[in-house]
């Protein structure tokens, strides 16, 4: 299995980097997309950011078109909409793909670290009852599911995108890590 600091990241400036640019940080990965109706979770993301940032704690977005069509922009037009509709200041990173054969290698390794949100069936049967084509488990079910990456690098968690980033669950899991040695 490759290293997950090692996996090589661009930004959505277009930097290059990975996330052994964020080594000793807790760090929470999303797919995310501007046209989607859990759009809203920015504003959640972002508050989070906030809170822990000084404590060590990271979000990083990853833009994936991967769901309806929900993320057809440019990186320029991804990372506008986000700071004029949401004010992100976390760090955000080039359009990926996030499903499938193609899948960027970060998601392989993360996927295959925590093949399955224990929480994610509510949201499948939610997303089949639209009609929707929804991914088999372990693949990633929709926009905006989340992975917690402890500070030693290690995938802990993952949670479905219907999630709230302020769900309890989410939070516990973000203050475990952040706080584990304290």
């Amino acid at each position: 299995m490759t290293e997950i600091r090692d996996i090589p990241l661009q930004t959505i400036k277009g930097e290059t980097g990975s996330l052994a640019d964020y080594a000793g940080q807790v760090v929470l990965i999303v797919n995310v997309a501007s046209q989607c109706g859990l759009t809203p979770q920015y504003e959640g993301l972002e508050r989070l950011y906030q809170k822990y940032k000084e404590e060590g704690f990271v979000v990083l977005g990853f833009p994936a078109n991967d769901f309806a069509g929900q993320e057809p922009g440019t990186d320029e037009e991804i990372a506008s909409f986000c700071t004029t509709n949401f004010g992100v200041a976390f760090p955000m990173f080039s359009k990926i793909t996030v499903t499938g054969p193609d899948k960027h290698p970060l998601y392989r390794e993360l996927i295959a670290a925590v093949p399955v949100a224990p929480d994610a069936e509510s949201m499948r049967d939610r997303l089949q009852g639209r009609g929707r084509t929804v991914n088999a488990a372990p693949e990633v079910l929709w926009n905006f599911e989340k992975f917690l990456i402890g500070r030693d690098g290690s995938v802990v968690a993952r949670f479905a995108p219907d999630t709230l980033p302020e769900d309890d669950a989410v939070v516990g899991a973000i203050e475990r890590e952040l706080f584990a040695s304290e």
